[in-house]
């Protein structure tokens, strides 16, 4: 047989019955226009290769299982420079996919695939088919990753997606499907490249740059070695520098809700401090105030009026005064965030012998993402797992001040408070003379700063021996380093030093030294760090010869420790608003795989695979698949899988010491509303009674099962003629024994605004299920004290409970066509329809996701779009390319069914509040539909020039107000593109 390279294998594996992937126009015209190839690069003599969800090395790509194939040419054609950008590109990454856009939760600065929308951590990520450890901090509190930003980019040969369970070969992880990135593994001479951009608002700033040196010919020497350095650096981009809706809550002039309180009512924090006079019940604590307004006239003072943005006057039954206009989303809030990362990359390859081989790899690869959002506030603090007599939400100013901080109202050094106006008043009576705040802290600036390093090592030996055996032992150890340093919390101690000494300016916030907001808001630095070490043996062998070909068998083993650290950022409980989620544990995973290869006949391929799975928890599980492919002709074939794996608890889940508190938006009755004033003849809202973040609080769970899945697929590969190609794949997935975090948490929460008062809510909340109860209850409303105030957090326990299931198609169609004057056109299309996707929960009820928000409070609250898809068209003569690719996300209904149990727009819209009128406005998120422009040149042999405009025709991403994202309005996972707009790069590949 004749070998051949591995490009060459790849251009014919896309014309033999159309494939079994949709590759990016892989076409003769696209090898001969792509990138330079180095002396000697990619030019390893092979026969075979390993597709991922298959043990054994074979000739083409076309398993019986469905597998996207993204080539390294292709993603240049596309303007990607990223892993995490090339991977949630294929339209099978769904609900939980989490993009670098996201900055507001747990994930915040992480990068993560779900296929199927099963989820981050039903989605198994392997690098050279070998498993990475985890990002240290766990999705939702709870769910498992690889963080996709901290693999290198420009060692990528291609990326396989397998598009289907694969628990029978990789273990757990893999019920939705496995990206397997597939580096280069030998390289000779010397490659790089260099890009610069910009947005065309002339933000958004690229910078990218890349360098593989490599020596030794592995054919001829037997040897070869390369080392690879890469760097990119984006940048920033405000919301003050898009404008509406991007920058506005207040929603008013097109139909929506004025949410941007903080331009029109006294009582909501903003950096103009706000006071009420108020009783204290201790003079030494500034947190021990009643909340009552004392002065008949309900009069709220503004300690500085010197507005920016003008002055408003508010004048209602239980608040009157003027206050400071204000737009916190488009003073504070960033749309991207700045992020750098580099990466440091080598590899040795060596042939042992005529029939050992062997290699050893090492990396080291460091992202930061450094996030800016709003201030921290006195007014709205919620503590996680503080009691409601710290909560800090009747923070008040104290009539004296002293230099000790400490009984001030009789210290002989004590001084009348300047930041409290009533002080002199009532000088003789100060537990009557406290001033209550609101206020935002705009002088200390708030964030994070994420560093999240990979370092990794591999290293294998694989040969023959015997009559047809084969061998191999891959080695892998990873260990990830995250360190987050906050910005803005209030230190709680800090806080009440610097109000009971009068060090804190409240009246002029810029005369503060950057010692007092040091001591009051000191930066919280919390190191976590996960672990990884594996060992795989693996032997195959020919078992004898069937009408097909050959029957194969391979049997293999692995042993892995895994160890993860997630510290509590909040360990002291010294921080207002600091989260305390944590996560501990280490495991021993052994387990024992097979598969067996079976050409029945010419026309019939068999595939049956299983794995056993045992963990050192105490739980095991086994793991069979089968897949079949009937070629009738050489023009069509058939294909099916049947599948059963599972997915076991992460650490955080089941870990004893792990614990977090997750929050969403929550929108109270409208009988709670009602008791807390409504909407009062001025227009004015209590906006203690609207929109607010509610958490659940959740504890490791020792006794939680495994969870379990069945699925199968079915699909069709046609190839009518040499140029065109479709494959058509129908999917069903349904997951059991769903480990959640309270099935019954929106009965909970529903069942606590039931209540009169907090006894009778919190005696709901228990009554729902074992595990359920109050954690925290905010303070007394100071409009209403008398009616039932807000919860903060509910427990809930993380439990198995409920199923889901999903079923689906994908379609992908390619046309390789030559047009006249030698041009050469190569189109391909992805489309991914979700058909369903239904949680059934314990009580019997269907909670329905396909093309809603749904799972909201899954990830970053994107939805499950039921309809994604991109399309790609290039077009080659001589020299160069020109390339379109077009990207479609379909219109999303916005509601939520498991958090408000309907999809009914009025009731289910986390934006509508239950007004009918907006509810109806604002029920859809429409479709959003963008285009890439791409163009090469290829100057000579060793040099090719290139342009991409990003978003050419500047498409707007769609108003989704919905969405809980770091910054409102849209959703970070699916319209990011339309949020920074149109962009434009440049850039030079070289190789020599």
């Amino acid at each position: 047989m004749i070998k051949k390279t591995v490009r060459e294998r790849l251009l014919a594996s896309t014309m033999i019955c159309g494939a079994a992937v949709a590759v990016l126009g892989a076409s003769q015209a696209a090898a001969q226009t792509a990138a330079p190839a180095a002396k000697g690069s990619d030019q390893t003599q092979v026969e075979e290769i390993v597709v991922t969800g298959s043990l054994f090395r074979r000739t083409d790509t076309e398993t019986p299982s469905p597998v996207t194939v993204l080539t390294s040419e292709n993603l240049a054609r596309a303007g990607i420079s990223t892993a995490s950008d090339a991977i949630r590109s294929i339209s099978s990454d769904g609900a939980g996919s989490i993009g670098t856009g996201f900055q507001s939760g747990f994930s915040a600065g992480g990068s993560a695939v779900s296929l199927r929308g099963l989820g981050v951590s039903s989605t198994l990520v392997l690098v050279d088919g070998l498993r990475s450890t985890n990002f240290p901090i766990n999705d939702d509190g709870h769910n498992a990753y690889v963080d996709l930003n901290t693999i290198p980019f420009s060692l990528i040969d291609r990326i396989e997606v397998l598009k289907d369970g694969a628990s029978s070969s990789y273990g757990a992880d893999a019920i939705g499907g496995v990206v397997n990135l597939k580096l280069k593994k030998t390289f000779t001479g010397v490659a790089g490249s260099m890009e610069a951009g910009q947005s065309d608002r002339g933000d958004a700033d690229h910078k990218r740059a890349d360098i593989t040196l490599g020596y030794g010919d592995y054919q001829e020497k037997g040897w070869n070695f390369y080392i690879n350095a890469e760097y990119q650096k984006d940048g920033r981009v405000a919301t003050h520098d898009r404008g509406f809706p991007l920058n506005n809550q207040d929603l008013t002039s097109i139909g929506g809700l004025p949410n941007n309180t903080a331009a029109s009512n006294l009582a909501t924090a903003t950096p103009n401090a706000v006071v009420f006079r108020t009783s204290v019940r201790d003079l030494n604590d500034p947190r021990t105030g009643t909340g009552t307004v004392l002065d008949p006239a309900k009069v709220y003072t503004s300690l500085n009026l010197n507005c920016a943005n003008g002055t408003y006057t508010q004048t209602s039954t239980n608040v009157n005064g003027t206050g400071c206009k204000w737009n916190l989303v488009d003073t504070y809030n960033q749309l991207q965030p700045l992020q750098k990362r580099y990466a440091f990359n080598g590899r040795l390859s060596m042939r042992l012998s005529e029939k050992v081989e062997a290699y050893l790899t090492g990396s080291y690869s460091s992202n930061e993402v450094d996030i800016k959002n709003q201030p921290r506030s006195i007014r709205n603090t919620q503590p996680f797992g503080a009691s409601p007599a710290l909560s800090g939400l009747n923070m008040t100013l104290p009539v004296w001040v002293c230099s000790s901080g400490l009984n001030c109202a009789t210290a002989s050094d004590r001084r009348l408070n300047p930041n409290n106006p009533y002080a002199a008043a009532y000088a003789n009576d100060p537990a009557n003379g406290a001033a209550r705040i609101t206020y935002l802290f705009g002088d200390i600036p708030a964030g994070s700063n994420r560093v999240n390093e990979v370092i990794r090592g591999t290293a294998g030996l694989k040969g023959e021996f015997g009559d047809g055996w084969n061998w191999s032992i891959d080695a892998v150890g990873a260990r990830d380093n995250l360190s987050i340093s906050q910005r803005g919390y209030l230190n709680i101690n800090g806080l009440i030093n610097a109000i009971n000494t009068g060090s804190y300016n409240f009246v002029d916030p810029s005369k503060n030294t950057a010692a007092v907001r040091q001591a009051v808001a000191p930066n919280v630095v919390t190191n976590s760090h996960s672990s990884m070490m594996s060992l795989d043996g693996l032997v195959t062998h020919k078992l004898w010869t069937l009408p097909g070909g050959d029957m194969m068998l391979a049997v293999g083993g692995q042993i892995r420790k895994e160890v993860l650290v997630n510290n509590n950022q909040n360990a002291r409980l010294d921080t207002y608003g600091l989260t305390t989620s944590s996560a501990f544990g280490k495991h021993t995973v052994k387990a024992a795989f097979f598969e067996v290869q079976a050409p029945v006949i010419e026309k019939v391929e068999l595939n049956l695979s299983g794995r056993y799975d045992d963990y050192s928890e105490g739980f095991s599980h086994f793991s069979p698949k089968v897949g079949v492919k009937y070629t009738p002709m050489k023009q069509l074939a058939f294909r099916g899988t049947y599948s059963e794996g599972f997915r076991a608890p992460t650490f955080a889940e089941s870990g004893p010491r792990s614990q977090y508190a997750g929050f969403a938006t929550y929108s109270p009755p409208a009988s709670f509303q009602l008791a807390h004033g409504g909407l009062t003849k001025d227009g004015n809202t209590n906006p203690y009674a609207q929109s607010f973040s509610l958490g659940s609080g959740l504890v490791g769970n020792p006794n939680l099962k495994p969870e379990t899945s069945r699925s199968f697929t079915l699909g069709t590969i046609v190839q009518p003629t040499r140029w065109l190609s479709m494959t058509v794949d129908y999917y069903n997935v349904r997951k059991n024994n769903l480990i959640v975090s309270g099935s019954k948490i929106s009965d909970a929460k529903g069942a606590y605004f039931k209540g009169a008062t907090q006894a009778e809510g919190c005696a709901l909340v228990a009554a729902v299920g074992p595990g359920y109860s109050c954690n925290v209850v905010d303070v007394a409303d100071p409009l209403f004290p008398n009616a039932l105030p807000r919860v903060l957090i509910i427990n809930a326990p993380f439990e198995n409970a409920n199923y889901s299931q999903t079923t689906g198609v994908d379609f992908a169609v390619q046309a390789n066509v030559n047009l006249p004057y030698d041009v050469k056109w190569t189109s391909r299309a992805e489309v991914t329809h979700v058909f369903k996707y239904d949680l059934h929960t314990a009580d019997g009820k269907v909670q329905k996701y396909a093309g809603t928000l749904g799972p909201y409070e899954l990830s970053s609250g994107n939805g499950t779009p039921d309809w994604r898809g991109n399309w790609q068209n290039t077009f080659a003569w001589g020299r160069y390319t020109l390339s379109t690719t077009t990207y479609f996300v379909g219109k999303i209904k916005s509601v939520a069914a498991d958090d408000y149990g309907t999809n009914d727009c009025q009731y289910g819209n986390p934006y509508a509040n239950g007004d009918p009128v907006v509810a109806n406005k604002f029920c859809y998120i429409k479709k959003f539909i963008y285009t890439d422009l791409n163009a090469t040149a290829q100057l000579n042999d060793q040099v090719q020039i290139y342009g991409n405009v990003g978003n050419l025709f500047d498409q707007k991403n769609p108003i989704a107000p919905g969405s809980y994202s770091s910054s409102p309005n849209f959703l970070t996972t699916f319209h990011q593109a339309g949020v920074i707009g149109r962009t434009f790069k440049v850039g030079v590949r070289f190789a020599y």
